[in-house]
């Protein structure tokens, strides 16, 4: 099959979180299974720096943009056999110290932005010479590209256009800007109404995806229900549930040859589950790296991620006010609001011998948290897919988490399977309630054969792409029969 994905950000080139990690391993593992395979993603600050090996392709990207017309370039690289990866070039729009956000505010035109990177991933779906089938868009950043190529199947027909398939990331992030906006798309003006973009007297970006894709995915089965309920619907479940049919929750899944104990360089001790001495040594590696007695007996627990409402950053603070006095250590990797920033280097400056945080992302820290704890925490309020929880469990690393989405999907508590066990979950939306998990936790770390069975059975769950690229396949072909381009035989 030939499958064009488009995504704001594709790990190695460009990241703030799991959606790069999951376009780049699903594309990888797509074009390892025999498929032709294209992504199309901004080009972002440094990458021509850090792949000087980018070719200029005869491609140029020139579109109207409400009044005025913008010019850009197609840049591309081939890093494996039948991948390639077409950047859009655009430099006012691309080249900038963040992708999204500077200083933690949002950029005031990502309207022209996104609009622009929309318009240059539906003209590459229709103009690249090998035709793809499949438009796999992602998150609002891609979805009027689903608009746009519905508005040329109306024009030309069925069979003019490649399948569309959208995969909603995370709903609460829908790319919402003033009506005014529409204009940016250049398509007429019965486009924006309740039952198309328009939501609420404002345009959503996340909206034109769900309305005219043919199929849409989110990133577990849980969160596929959840959003559909009036309390994780974010305002759009009455349209998920007219659409539920076209519905489909598919696991993300892990790269292992990303994340894997035994020959991953940012580790400096390898380890398997037949061997965990390496583990060990990696625990004290990361106590010394943050600054924090170095001593093998106390649990170590610890956190990376963006420091949002979303991710139980309340929870967090709250939960480990109240059980720093049982002498456990604490390490995190992140960045996000200025005040959960602060309020974690306050909790570090009153418990320098138990809590350590490094603010910003930072790639190598966070494979040595997930390989030198003992336990992850991920209390988020709700989680599409998670992957830190997914990456912690093949490093044995234990994953306490709130039951929700993608975390209540991949891990086992021992009250839902006592011999499959592999993590421990709590219910309530509550600094308490994560506290009771990290007892729970602390109790397991006393009893270390209980750890041990709890370790073996985390580093043995399987969440290989290869698991999953199969779902993806299927929907791709329905996608494909609701009006995508005919296969060549």
């Amino acid at each position: 099959m030939r499958i064009l994905l488009a995504s704001s950000e594709v790990y190695p080139y460009s990241k703030t979180g799991g959606l790069a990690d999951m376009v780049g391993s699903l594309a990888k593992t797509l074009a390892h299974g025999g498929h032709r395979v294209g992504i199309v993603t901004p080009l972002y600050a440094g990458i021509r720096e850090r792949f000087p090996q980018l070719q200029r392709l005869d491609l140029p990207l020139e579109f109207p943009l409400g009044a005025q017309r913008v010019r850009g370039e197609t840049w591309s690289l081939d890093p494996i056999e039948g991948l390639s990866v077409y950047f859009v070039d655009q430099p006012g729009f691309y080249q900038r110290a963040d992708l999204y956000q500077n200083e933690g505010t949002d950029y005031p035109d990502n309207a022209e932005r996104f609009m622009f990177f929309s318009k240059a991933a539906a003209h590459l779906a229709l103009h690249l010479p090998w035709e793809p089938e499949v438009m796999h868009l992602h998150d609002w950043q891609t979805s009027p590209a689903a608009l746009l190529l519905q508005h040329q199947r109306r024009l030309a027909g069925q069979g003019s256009t490649p399948g569309i398939c959208l995969t909603i990331h995370n709903l609460a992030y829908q790319g919402l800007f003033p009506a005014a906006k529409y204009a940016l798309m250049n398509l007429p003006g019965d486009y924006f109404t309740p039952n198309g973009v328009e939501f609420y007297g404002q345009m959503s970006c996340l909206k034109a995806g769900i309305v005219y894709a043919d199929v849409i995915t989110t990133v577990s089965p849980r969160y596929a229900r959840e959003i559909t309920t009036e309390e994780s619907g974010c305002g759009l479940d009455g349209l998920l549930r007219q659409r539920n049919s076209s519905l489909v929750g598919i696991l993300n899944g892990v790269d292992y040859e990303e994340w894997n104990t035994v020959s991953d360089t940012y580790v400096k001790h390898p380890y398997s589950a037949a061997d965990l001495s390496g583990k060990a040594a990696n625990k004290l590696e990361l106590q010394r790296e943050f600054g924090l007695p170095v001593e093998a007996s106390i649990p170590l627990f610890g956190n990376i991620g963006r420091l949002t409402e979303q991710k139980g950053v309340v929870l967090l603070l709250g939960a480990l006010e109240e059980m720093l006095s049982t002498g456990l250590q604490f390490v995190a990797v992140g960045s996000g609001s200025s005040a959960f920033q602060r309020a974690y280097q306050e909790l570090a400056r009153r418990f320098p011998a138990q809590v350590s945080v490094h603010i910003g992302f930072d790639e190598g820290r966070s494979h040595r948290i997930e390989a030198g704890c003992d336990f992850f925490l991920m209390p988020s309020r709700f989680e599409p897919c998670g992957l830190n929880q997914m990456y912690g469990l093949r490093y044995g690393t234990i994953p306490i988490v709130r039951t929700t989405g993608g975390l209540d999907d991949t891990v086992v508590d021992i009250r839902d399977d006592a011999a499959r066990a592999n993590g421990i979950k709590f219910i309530e939306y509550s600094a308490t309630a994560l506290a009771k998990g990290v007892r729970k936790a602390l109790t397991l770390y006393a009893e270390p054969e209980l750890l041990h069975r709890y370790r073996q059975n985390a580093m043995t769950a399987d969440f290989s792409w290869n698991r999953t690229v199969g779902e993806y396949l299927k929907v791709y072909q329905k996608a494909q029969d609701h009006g995508g381009r005919v296969a060549h035989p």
